[in-house]
């Protein structure tokens, strides 16, 4: 049990040294997301940092979408040790400056011509979302706890032979902290579980909206008979705003997919609202980062979150995904940057996360490969 210096701080709440987690469970992660958008389809960049103190390492990516569907991927991956303060792995790294508001997050130059260094500056008080619990059988495989906040962007971006410079004015995002257990790493044996894989479904959508004023936030998940088992919907007013936190009610979605596959094409949300009073978001989608395309989100046989890799490695690649035979491979998890229109005429960025897995019966999906006609 080595010390550390978080172990300084009068912040424990067990008997161990920081190095240590509440439970030996493997998939114990702590994590950063964020993702960057210039409020237009020109480009979508998703980048994050995680630990997996069970595991013994920390991990970061960025993906960045841009051109005709071109992903540019840096990703890197390090022996955590006992600092979980040293937020660095190779090339990237995170600061927080002031938190729950401002961070910087950095990727130094490389043969692979991806760099950035930008501070995220919080609009919204963060938002703590519903704790995720779930079990299957004896075991629980899912115990999150996780918090978002939109906001803008300064600083500098590089890609494809291209500096951006990023102003607040338009280069805004979302970004969210999470910590609990969840699968990482290698695949594990599956034991009794592949009973319910067999006929498994999850549905699962995650809207972060950026409006001039607020954060609309929508957030559920169902099983493959569309019971809903996480939801939430609630306007965050930004800084500066005296109005508390306001929910909007119960979503309703509509969703249209693309003709031969499960990704959206179109989106309607309905809220029923406390007040009975009538409001719905068209979606618009612009972009799309495809996470399962290098990241780590869904492991691969040479690289996942928390998987070791060694002392150090570093890797960069690139992925055309103009094409929809090489998206298809990649489409399990898929962050789609998009336009958001209010029925009350407001307009504003953001991103709809989307997972439809396996069965899912309420959108015609009856086995775990079917697609929409």
């Amino acid at each position: 049990m080595p010390l550390s210096p978080m172990d300084e701080y009068l912040a424990h709440q067990t008997p161990e040294t920081f190095d240590h987690v509440y439970t030996s469970d493997r998939n114990f992660y702590d994590r950063h997301y964020f993702n960057l958008h210039a409020s237009s389809d020109e480009l979508f960049l998703v980048t994050g940092m995680g630990q997996y103190p069970n595991l013994g390492v920390i991990d970061a990516f960025v993906s960045i979408s841009h051109g005709d569907g071109v992903h540019s991927v840096v990703r890197a991956s390090r022996e955590l040790g006992s600092d979980r303060l040293d937020t660095t792995v190779g090339p990237f790294g995170i600061e927080v400056i002031e938190g729950l508001k401002t961070l910087r997050l950095t990727l130094d130059e490389n043969e692979w011509g991806v760099g950035f260094d930008l501070t995220f500056q919080g609009a919204v008080p963060a938002l703590e979302e519903p704790r995720q619990t779930t079990r299957q059988f004896n075991r629980v495989t899912m115990d999150v706890s996780r918090f978002a906040q939109i906001g803008c962007y300064t600083g500098t971006l590089s890609v494809a032979g291209k500096t951006y410079e990023v102003t607040p004015d338009r280069w805004k995002g979302v970004r969210d902290r999470s910590w609990g257990v969840r699968p990482v790493g290698e695949r594990e044996p599956a034991g009794i579980g592949v009973k319910a894989e067999r006929s498994a479904g999850f549905l699962h959508n995650w809207l972060p909206m950026q409006f001039d004023d607020c954060m609309f936030k929508v957030f559920y998940e169902e099983d493959a008979d569309g019971d809903r088992f996480v939801e939430e919907s609630v306007k965050v007013y930004n800084f500066g705003i005296d109005k508390e936190n306001e929910p909007m009610g119960a979503p309703r979605p509509e969703i249209t997919y693309v003709p031969g596959t499960r990704e959206i094409q179109s989106a309607l949300i309905r809220f029923e609202h406390p007040s009975g009073r009538e409001l719905s978001v068209q979606t618009t989608p612009l972009r799309t980062v495809y996470l399962a395309a290098g990241t780590g989100y869904v492991p691969q046989p040479d690289w996942a979150h928390g998987m070791y890799q060694g002392e150090l490695k570093v890797e960069g690649l690139s992925f055309d995904l103009a094409d929809p035979a090489n998206r298809s491979q990649y489409g399990l998890l898929k962050e789609t940057l998009s336009r958001f229109e209010l029925s009350t005429g407001e307009v504003g960025y953001g991103m709809h996360e989307n997972i439809c897995l396996g069965v899912y019966r309420p959108h015609g999906f009856e086995t775990g490969d079917a697609v929409a006609p």
